[in-house]
């Protein structure tokens, strides 16, 4: 964290210390003598929601901060997707198992994709276009994966779920954030985005999209290159035009997405829309 302002004051980690060192008395053991700020009950209490959205939004924007990071590339994209010549171990049924095989291909765009991001960035000290995702496996890892791959940095923001999780051993650990909230979560996955890469996923991955979308569609974010990675995928799950056809959207607003297939044709995308220069990657392995 940023260090501390000098001052003749104590400060709360000195009294924290204290407080555990006072006799234990009926009146010390009480949840109430509890420095509040140190008080876990208290603090996770229901009435305290609005003070923990507030915990959770700062100490991550204090963390980018501190590291100068200014500019993101986000990539979204399922977990589910396995790297080349891995099993789909979230497969229920051999029809899936063959697909998310085949979708492994995405892995590879997902990080060569961010190979190229990261490249770029290094070129700007890693302040600008560094690459985040949720943190987790599949198509998160593999963006991470890319930037750990030329030796940048990179950043996940995983969340608590139900099921066991852990983040990808890619993600640079002093940016490696975990959330409670899916609303401050959401907020920095796209607060400094100059980008946004969604590839082949499930509800979460179209959840993002689609609130990125409506974002830019309705005037409440900056028009920024929204990137959808698998054309073929992409035009059996989704039919945009549909919507265009019917009157729920208006003519034009297909136009916010880009269907790419491959990390040169999507980092191509990025690079005109910013003016930036050539990056050259070694040949795929």
């Amino acid at each position: 964290m940023a260090r501390r302002v000098q001052t003749p004051l104590r400060t709360s980690e000195q009294d924290i210390d204290t407080a555990k060192r006072i006799p234990r008395t009926p009146q010390t053991a009480s949840a109430s003598y509890r420095l509040a700020f140190a008080d876990e009950e208290f603090l996770t209490s229901e009435d305290l929601r609005g003070v923990r959205l507030q915990l959770e939004y700062l100490k991550v924007e204090m963390r980018l901060r501190e590291r100068g990071i200014n500019s993101t590339i986000v990539l979204f994209g399922g977990a589910r997707i396995p790297e080349p010549g891995k099993v789909a171990w979230a497969a229920k049924n051999e029809v899936q198992k063959a697909n998310l095989e085949a979708s492994s291909r995405y892995y590879t765009e997902a990080r060569r994709f961010a190979q190229y991001a990261s490249l770029t960035s290094k070129a700007l000290d890693y302040r600008d276009y560094v690459i985040v995702t949720g943190g987790g496996p599949g198509v998160m890892e593999a963006g991470n994966r890319g930037a750990h791959d030329v030796g940048a940095p990179s950043i996940g923001m995983n969340i608590v779920l139900p099921h066991e999780q852990a983040p990808n051993i890619y993600v640079t650990p002093e940016l490696t954030f975990n959330f409670h909230y899916f609303a401050t979560r959401k907020i920095h996955l796209v607060l400094r985005s100059r980008a946004v890469a969604i590839f082949p996923g499930g509800f979460g991955t179209l959840d993002e999209f689609f609130e990125t979308l409506t974002l830019i569609q309705t005037g409440r974010m900056e028009r920024i290159p929204l990137l959808m990675f698998g054309r073929a995928f992409w035009g059996r799950a989704l039919n945009l035009r549909a919507l265009e056809e019917e009157g729920t959207i208006s003519p034009g607003d297909t136009d916010l997405v880009t269907l790419v297939d491959t990390a040169e044709e999507g980092w191509g995308v990025i690079r005109q829309f910013y003016n930036l220069p050539e990056i050259g990657l070694l040949p795929a392995s």
